[in-house]
């Protein structure tokens, strides 16, 4: 059995619609098609699984017509499509329409026949996961047209194989309840949920690829699992897929792709979350195949930034990135917007806005852009105030999450907010470290950065990323106990390249010497050519003012020489 978006013939009786036929009908005669379509009226009985009349009238028509043919019955009796294959399968249609969520089934059960014995197949037993429906029946066709062996499955919660399977002599040995047999597995699932899921708590599911180098697809893995933590998920797997180049379609093969999505089910995920970015067309194909909510890890930056956004500064920024991003996405009608709509990937801009249509969502990016604008030479008005001050002004730069608003806070005595999460702080925040000799300058924390900071948002955060260029000196604080430092490093030092900021003074200093072996810190020191602090140590942070003091002394000494050579 394979899963398809096909088209499909609604047959009517007295306008009212009876059911749907999908599948391959080219060949058939216009009798047989009749027959097939009066498959729809024959309705079970509340305590049978499929009529024996149906089960013979289908079984004869399989025969006569040398295709698989199938129902689709849902939990009142009433057939709601009627499937024609070939002789090797059904076609499973688009069930987009009847939902399932975690702990309830489709709300359909499958019945259909096989025209070779060997009851149900692997593909069979697969689809009734995947699809997550109620029942899948096959009833088995001999020589004569009859139905023979027929063949029952359901799911259940736990257990190597996710599915309990019975056979009968023939179809009126079938005497199981349906909805006995679908209450049953549904109470399982709502039992094995329970016991591993936290109400209110998205679970995630992360995906991505790796080519020649495995060690940074981990590390950016790793990056990703913290990443969804901050967003508030719970992270259920990780899956890496060693690939020469991403899937054009769904950026990982497609058994790998229905390997994940039977996980998901299984662990009841919400959403699948890729470390590559996807296109609009992936974004919609992957939706389309899991049934699931699929973001990137673009995507769940914006979501974190949209957190974590408080004033009315970045609240724009946030939002006019997120409109950005996701305007070539909002493209038809189908589950990749539904399912974009509120909620983890989407926060800042919400479901109201995400619907309107394109116009409207360029008119909103229009004003956002304007209004953003106007902060920005508000900005600037500031700066040049500041400006008349001659404090000097130092910027705390860094990777995301190393400890900058610590520092802030420890050698200024404030109290903003520093939280062991990703991007906690997205607006500047200034103030002055008075030392027992006075004023010795303003420090300034920035937004963290990362490793492929989305376009989106360096472009969205440029006017922030201007507070850095007004600084006398940098302070790149780096996380000594990180697994990368170098590279994290690396990243910084090109960001600041990249904002034409590189001509301002950098001093290096290793964060979080605590959580590293004190024999392993003098290498550190010595490799980077930085000093090493803990932030959370009033005590480890005097060599550090001390060098900052040196070297804005340094810098006084030599401006005034240069205005002294200038005066005469």
């Amino acid at each position: 059995m394979r899963r398809v978006r096909g088209r499909s013939t609604i047959f009517t009786q007295g306008g009212a619609s009876i059911a749907r036929i999908e599948g391959k009908t080219t060949g058939l005669k216009s009798d047989q098609l009749h027959r097939i379509e009066r498959l729809a009226r024959g309705k079970p009985r509340a305590q049978e699984i499929v009529s024996p009349e149906t089960a013979r009238r289908l079984a004869a028509l399989s025969r006569e017509t040398g295709r698989q043919l199938g129902l689709l019955i849902d939990r009142r009796g009433q057939v709601t499509h009627v499937l024609v294959g070939d002789r090797r399968g059904v076609l499973i249609p688009d069930l987009r329409l009847f939902r399932f969520s975690p702990g309830h089934l489709r709300g359909l059960r499958m019945v259909h026949t096989h025209l070779e014995p060997g009851g149900l197949d692997r593909e069979d037993l697969t689809d009734l996961l995947l699809v997550r429906l109620d029942l899948m029946v096959a009833v088995e066709v001999d020589a004569a047209g009859l139905p023979g062996r027929t063949h029952l499955a359901y799911l259940v919660a736990e257990g190597e194989d996710r599915w309990t399977v019975h056979s009968y002599a023939n179809p009126h040995e079938m005497r199981a309840s349906p909805l006995d047999l679908i209450e049953q597995a549904e109470a399982q699932m709502r039992r094995h949920i329970r016991g591993i899921t936290t109400e209110g708590v998205p679970r995630a599911l992360l995906v991505g690829i790796t080519g020649s180098s495995a060690e940074r697809a981990e590390e950016a893995m790793a990056e990703l699992a913290e990443l969804a933590r901050t967003a508030g998920m719970e992270v259920v797997s990780t899956y890496l897929q060693t690939r020469a180049k991403p899937d054009p379609r769904t950026i990982i093969g497609p058994g790998k792709l229905r390997e994940i999505t039977i996980d998901a089910l299984d662990e009841a995920a919400d959403i699948l979350v890729f470390a590559t970015e996807l296109s609009p067309s992936q974004l919609r194909a992957v939706t389309d195949e899991t049934e699931l909510k699929v973001i990137d890890r673009t995507m769940l930056i914006l979501d974190i930034f949209a957190q974590h956004a408080h004033s009315r500064g970045g609240k724009i920024q946030v939002e006019l990135a997120q409109l950005r991003y996701l305007l070539p996405r909002l493209v038809g009608k189908g589950t990749a917007l539904s399912r974009l709509a509120g909620g983890i990937g989407t926060r800042g801009p919400g479901e109201t806005k995400l619907e309107v249509d394109r116009r409207r969502i360029r008119q909103r990016i229009g004003k956002l852009e304007k209004d953003l604008a106007h902060l920005t030479r508000e900005r600037k008005t500031r700066r040049k105030r500041r400006g008349a001050d001659t404090t000097p002004i130092v910027s705390i730069v860094g990777y995301t999450n190393v400890g900058k608003s610590t520092l802030l806070n420890t050698l200024t005595r404030s109290d903003e907010v520093a939280e062991n999460k990703l991007f906690a702080t997205l607006d500047p925040v200034s103030r002055r470290l008075t030392t027992a000799e006075g004023t010795l300058c303003i420090l300034t924390d920035t937004v963290g950065l990362i490793r492929d900071l989305p376009p989106e948002l360096e472009r969205a955060f440029a006017a922030t990323f201007e507070e850095i260029g007004d600084a006398d000196l940098i302070l790149h604080l780096a996380d000594a106990s990180a697994p990368n430092t170098g590279e994290q490093i690396v990243t910084v030092e090109e960001t600041l390249e990249s904002l034409g900021l590189e001509g301002i003074p950098v001093m290096l200093v290793l964060n979080k010497s605590d959580l590293v072996e004190r024999s392993v810190l003098p290498n550190l020191r010595r490799r980077f050519g930085a000093l090493t602090v803990s932030a959370l140590d009033r005590d480890t942070l005097g060599e550090m003012v001390g060098e900052v003091r040196a070297r804005l002394n340094e810098m006084a000494t030599r401006r005034r020489r240069e205005a002294e050579g200038l005066s005469t």
